[in-house]
């Protein structure tokens, strides 16, 4: 960016700072619009308070990152003041480097000025040298540190930014030690490199001698400041120190320093590099780039760069806007809570230790213990066992204590944990820099390492073979590990039963192996049940290995069509030891998959739930405990909801959707579900359709369940404000309960409809090739563009097939006609394939159609067409349609006054469609080219209605 370019920066920013009150024309278009993006942020704790205001941690809820806000209260700064604030902005806002702290965006309320910007959960050297209590750093270590100081100053100064406070306590740190110069507050933008400042600022103990005379100054000010913080780091102390102001310039001007650094830890070039950076001359101070041409730097630097850039791109970093250049920042005050149960534990206990900082970010349930990652990426763990059961290193904590409540696990610390996984007594855990770290029993070799130190592993160890090949997930099994690394590799190790580890084999292997993955495969997660492991690829497909025992893998052949095919035998795969597509999942684009113990349930591209496996207790949610082939789509509660996180543990399953309700259903022994025994949740009561539990909303950022423990995040939105971006300057409003708009949608349902539709569909499912449960809207409704059908519904028929309208060739024969008895009841497919049949048999007889509508029929809106004759060549209307016109009429009068009694209404109704079924078919016997199916469906499915059908081979939304 040139030096004018700059300019018109900081003046725009400053017009945006003194102009609250104006709108910028496309800002103002985006908000009476409607079009702002909304970034919402969900306060954490306070960082820090300073002299122009504090800063706060915050997480964004798109992305779950952490973000630092440095809010200024501008009516208490003077016109210089609040030109340092918005100098710190302009400059940050040219700025882009990966050890320079980010700036995201700036934010107005009223008269308080919110800077985004990026959060390092290290702290800053400041704090790093305190804690080190007198042990020095290795020299590694201070190359590392002193490579990317010197990497940032140089890249400001190659900007033309003079930094001016250059210090310990604006050097920050992330847990993996990337350093981010940050606090550019006093920063100076110079002409060239020859140009000078005049203006006495900084932090005294770090000012240069120059500075200290009143002399002009330039970027080797900067250079001296490096130089007392090379001297800390290596000294652990200040390099100046004083006890007034003036004594300390004294010191400064006159060099009076010593030199105080271990000659038997540091080499010769590193202590000689701080003479240099604290030369009294500035002209023999080296620059930033002269610094990291210094040998001992330069024979790294490509190694140093790789790692920088490593560890800058596992860090959670917000997305930018994207919709508009004025995003809305909302912030939302949220109760994030913890809670866990099972093993005994029947109602859910809350775990007050996750407030704050330490606030839960993932979850993980093992057998018998827990883990839980905070926002700040530190790893907890505890147990909950019964019967006095043995903790053999699963928590990590260097002992086989039995840890009531969460206790951070020490030996990681500094380690930015990014996932944790549990099996059924050990723990794997992957930190931000790709590595992984493992902890608890090795019986099946499990922790994957070489050891002596016998089968209970309580420390942490480092898993020096992905070292080289960075993980991107890990999941494990009671007594296996399966690994996903950057590349796409897979690798798996323990125990080999039934061929989980995907390897053709059924051997157990201590040490990690690579699966072979099939051709054209990519695994974008992996999924560990007990004994069978699922992958997940990136189109949406499914692949498994290991038991299959009540086809919980999903890979059994289901039977097509709404009855399975009598004598045919049903053949099962017993397990499979190599990975090979879930059949039963292929026509599904699964998004998430959850196994269980006996059973899985997963979610696919449109957030709809689908079970199977193991019906014993319930678990697949279809109303009873039968045993079931095929998988079952969940709609009943499920109806037009998205399921947006699952879990499945030993005969239960528990789900929560995006409207923020969470269901539980199967198994209720041992405190399964979280329902109270005493409400009859016991062993004995299991709920084989779900059940809502906790009664209000809560949003699920994550769960996880094991064996018959649970353990979930669970949110609250409590109340919000919204505040402005930089240029549009508008004041903070109400803005309404976050919580509103995630409510439950509004269905428009009969009140008899759903249950109708659960009973044909097994407790609100479908069988594997059907369709969404056929619900009392008419797809007319859609096609017209009523704004009342629900958006679940117009999903449906979006993605429903088109059926065209028949040529004659297609159109039945009459001697297929079906004949109906009155007293026949017809049941609601029947009436779709009369409806069909009627429409196809109406096509071409040379009739004018004439529409009249019945509101309500059976809770349906239908359409009825009665036939009249249009040049009176073929046969007059007779007598019986004439009546039957009244009688429609009549009916529709007679709906409309008894809504309520819906008995009286079906009987009417099935009067009315057996009079216009004979009417129809006597019509159409005086043409010999129509013909129809014995079923009452036109050849092909097809009807004049056209419309939708659903892949049961059933037409909806054709008319009669």
């Amino acid at each position: 960016m040139s030096l004018t370019d700059y300019e018109r920066h900081f003046d725009s920013l400053n017009s945006d700072l003194d102009g609250g009150s104006v709108v910028s024309e496309r800002s103002a278009s985006s908000t009476f619009n409607g079009e702002e993006e909304k970034l919402h942020y969900i306060p954490i704790r306070i960082l820090g308070r300073g002299a122009f205001g504090e800063a706060t941690l915050y997480r964004r809820t798109e992305d779950n990152s952490l973000v630092v806000w440095k809010e200024v209260e501008l009516n208490s700064l003077s016109d210089k003041d609040r030109r340092d604030v918005m100098n710190e902005i302009s400059i940050l806002s040219i700025l882009e480097h990966s050890n320079i702290i980010a700036y995201f965006n700036h934010f107005m309320d009223k008269n308080t000025l919110f800077i985004e910007l990026e959060y390092c959960n290290g702290g800053n050297l400041y704090d790093r040298i305190i804690h080190r209590e007198g042990k020095l750093f290795s020299e590694d270590v201070v190359i590392w540190y002193l490579y990317q100081i010197a990497s940032a100053v140089t890249h400001i100064h190659k900007a033309g930014i003079l930094h001016r406070d250059i210090k310990t306590l604006n050097i920050f740190l992330t847990k993996t030690d990337l350093i981010k110069l940050g606090d550019y507050g006093l920063a100076k933008k110079l002409d060239s490199e020859f140009s000078m400042a005049e203006t006495c600022v900084g932090t005294p103990y770090y000012m240069s001698p120059e500075l200290c005379q009143g002399s002009k100054y330039n970027f080797k000010s900067d250079i001296w400041a490096m130089g007392c913080v090379l001297f800390e780091v290596l000294t652990l102390t200040r390099t100046f120190d004083a006890t007034n102001p003036l004594n300390l310039c004294v010191k400064i001007v006159q060099g009076n320093w010593t030199m105080d650094v271990n000659s038997d830890v540091y080499s010769p070039e590193v202590i000689n590099l701080v003479y240099e950076c604290l030369d009294q001359d500035p002209a023999k101070r080296p620059t930033g780039e002269q610094i990291l041409d210094q040998p001992f730097i330069s024979c790294h630097r490509q190694e140093h760069e790789e790692r920088v850039a490593l560890l800058n791109s596992a860090m959670k970093k917000p997305k930018l806007s994207t919709v508009t250049d004025t995003p809305v920042a909302v912030v939302t005050t949220r109760s994030r809570e913890v809670y866990f149960w099972g093993g005994g534990k029947f109602t859910p206990q809350k775990l007050d230790a996750f407030k704050g900082g330490s606030s839960a970010q993932h979850v993980c349930a093992g057998e018998s213990h827990f883990a839980v990652v905070s926002v700040e990426k530190e790893l907890y763990t505890w147990a909950n066992v019964q019967c006095g059961a043995k903790m053999v290193g699963q928590l990590g904590h260097g002992d086989q204590a039995s840890y009531r409540q969460p206790k951070k696990v020490e030996k990681l610390q500094g380690k930015a944990i990014r996932q944790v996984a549990c099996g059924a007594d050990f723990t794997a855990c992957v930190t931000d820099e790709d590595q992984m770290y493992m902890f608890g029993s090795d019986y099946y070799g499990c922790i994957g390492v070489e050891n002596e130190l016998g089968s209970e592993i309580l420390e942490p160890v480092l898993l020096e073979f992905f070292e080289e090949r960075p993980v991107r997930q890990v999941s494990c099994g009671d007594n296996h590990v399966v690994v996903l690394t950057q590349t796409g590799d897979i690798f798996s190790w323990g125990c080999g039963e039934y061929g989980r580890l995907g390897l053709e084999c059924e051997d157990d292997f201590s040490s990690p192996m690579q699966v072979e993955i099939p051709k054209g495969a990519t695994i974008s997660s992996v999924s560990c049940g007990s004994d069978g492991t699922f992958f997940l690829t990136e189109a949406g497909k499914v692949l498994a290995c290991g038991n299959n025992e009540f086809n919980k893998l999903g890979l059994n052949q289901g039977i097509s069509g709404l009855k399975n095919h009598l004598g045919e035998a049903y053949q099962g795969i017993p397990y499979i030891t190599t990975l090979t597509l879930a059949k039963q999942l292929s026509r599904f684009k699964i998004q998430a998959i959850a196994p269980g113990k006996t059973h899985t349930a997963a979610i696919d591209g449109r957030g709809r739930l689908i079970t199977f496996g193991c019906n014993k207790y319930g678990q697949l949610g279809v109303k009873d405990f039968k045993k079931h082939q095929g998988v079952q789509v969940l709609v009943g509660p499920f109806g037009g909801k998205i399921v947006n996180k699952l879990s499945c543990g030993d005969g239960f399953t528990i789900a929560a959707t995006e409207d923020n309700q969470i269901f539980a259903w199967g198994n209720a022994g041992n405190g399964r579900l979280g329902m109270p025994a005493d409400k009859g949740f016991g062993s004995e009561v299991c709920p084989a359709m779900p059940r809502p539990i906790f009664g209000s909303l809560h949003h699920v950022p994550d769960l996880s369940c094991r064996g018959w423990h649970t353990i979930i995040i669970m949110e609250k939105v409590l109340n919000s404000k919204t505040i402005r971006s930089n240029s549009s300057g508008l004041s903070v409003g109400s803005a309404p309960d976050q919580a509103a708009s995630t409510s439950t949608v509004d269905l428009d349902i009969e009140p008899g409809s759903e249950t109708d539709c659960q009973d044909r569909g097994l407790g609100g499912t479908m069988e594997d090739n059907t369709e969404e449960c056929f619900m009392g809207t008419m797809s007319g409704a859609n096609q017209t563009g009523d704004s009342s059908c629900p958006l679940w519904l117009r999903r449906e028929l979006e993605d429903a097939e088109f059926i065209p309208i028949p040529h004659d060739s297609d159109l039945p024969s009459p001697d297929q006609l079906p004949s109906y008895s009155e007293s026949v009841t017809l049941p609601y497919e029947e009436l779709k394939g009369l409806k069909a049949a009627a429409a196809a048999v109406s096509f071409n007889t040379g009739l004018s159609t004439k529409r009249m509508s019945c509101d309500k029929v059976n809770g349906l809106q239908a359409d009825f067409y009665i036939e009249e004759e249009e040049s009176g060549a073929c046969c007059k209307e007779s007598s019986e349609v004439l009546q039957l016109r009244e009688t429609v009429a009549q009916q529709k009068m007679r709906i409309q006054m008894l809504e309520k009694q819906v008995d009286e209404q079906k009987k009417e109704n099935e009067r009315l469609l057996a009079a216009i079924s004979r009417s129809t078919l006597q019509d159409a016997g005086c043409d010999n080219n129509r013909n129809t199916h014995s079923d009452g469906m036109p050849r092909d499915g097809r009807g004049k209605g056209g419309g939708f059908t659903h892949h049961g081979g059933r037409s909806a939304g054709a008319g009669v």
